[in-house]
């Protein structure tokens, strides 16, 4: 059941471009600011607990139906269950389309919605030169691909029959980490408990995207340019990382940019370079999308035959 749902799942969440503003899930944004302030009751205890309670209070629910549902029906409650929690859990928004939103930008030589864009992908400031600003998106997009895609088919394929908690459970962290980093960058809000809590969902989230960016950097090596992508590997960053979120994501950057292997051409201007890296960089991410369903679908079916 997970296998036919994970490629529903991944199906839906190419075709229903219509719906994709269903997976911001704004509303709950007032129920983890109220996580937030429940914080300040637990000032003498480090802020990681109360903030693995809240994900764990946020995740409760699809445990609960995922528990109570079993295999009822021959297990198609479940299915449609684990179908319905993907969609939600994938994202918020499809890469893809940042990507075309970015280079359709780019084309029309909107400067002002070519940073917009950019911001979106990268999760922050951008650069202001040119050049290094589009490296810097090309980076992003191998980062965002693992935390809004594959961390999320990892965690919902190894937790077996709890794979929507799984799913969800890294989306519900991923939703604390993205409202606790914009509550800190708050001008307007003077909150002594904002770095604490930003430092502690930023922690959470880099332990569920620990494995998976691991697995993600290793595939962007198969999917793409092998040499190039090892050499990064095993290329030491610097500066080094001062966490493991940083060291995660500045592993997935580089590595797919080895993995990439782009050759700067003659005559070729800023535009047209922006547009064939950020295209370059989806459609390996695309490509290494169908290599992990394929290794999935056989561990599967051999799962099925012994």
């Amino acid at each position: 059941m997970n296998l036919i749902a994970l490629l529903v799942g991944l199906i839906v969440e190419r075709l229903a471009t219509r719906i994709f503003h269903w997976r911001r899930m704004r509303w709950m944004d007032r129920i983890i600011d109220a996580g937030f302030r429940m914080v300040e009751g637990f000032a003498n205890w480090p802020a990681l607990i109360p903030v693995i309670l809240l994900a764990l209070l946020l995740a409760s629910p699809v445990f609960i139906v995922t528990f109570a549902l079993g295999d009822r029906l021959l297990g198609f409650p479940y299915m449609f269950l684990a179908i319905v929690v993907l969609f939600f859990s994938l994202g918020p928004k499809d890469i893809a389309e940042d990507v075309d939103e970015y280079c359709a930008a780019l084309q029309a030589g909107d400067d002002e919605a070519v940073e917009q864009r950019a911001k979106a992908l990268v999760e922050g400031d951008v650069p202001t030169d040119a050049l290094e600003r589009i490296r810097c998106v090309e980076s992003a997009v191998f980062v965002q691909a693992n935390n809004r895609l594959f961390a999320i088919i990892f965690w919902f394929v190894a937790l077996g029959p709890l794979g929507p908690l799984g799913a969800w459970a890294y989306r519900v962290t991923d939703l604390i980490r993205r409202r606790a980093v914009f509550n800190a960058g708050r001008d307007d809000l003077e909150d002594g408990n904002r770095a604490r809590v930003r430092d502690a969902a930023v922690l959470l989230h880099s332990w569920l995207a620990w494995i998976p960016a691991r697995l993600t950097a290793i595939g962007y090596g198969i999917a793409g340019h092998f040499d190039g992508a090892l050499s990064a590997w095993r290329h030491a960053q610097d500066p080094a990382p001062t966490s493991t979120s940083e060291a995660s994501e500045m592993l997935l950057a580089r590595v797919g940019v080895g993995a990439l292997a782009l050759h700067e051409e003659e005559d070729e201007s800023l535009c047209e370079r922006g547009v064939r890296g950020a295209s370059a960089a989806n459609k390996l991410v695309f490509r290494l999308l169908f290599i992990w369903a394929f290794v999935i679908s056989a561990l599967t079916l051999y799962g099925w035959s012994v």
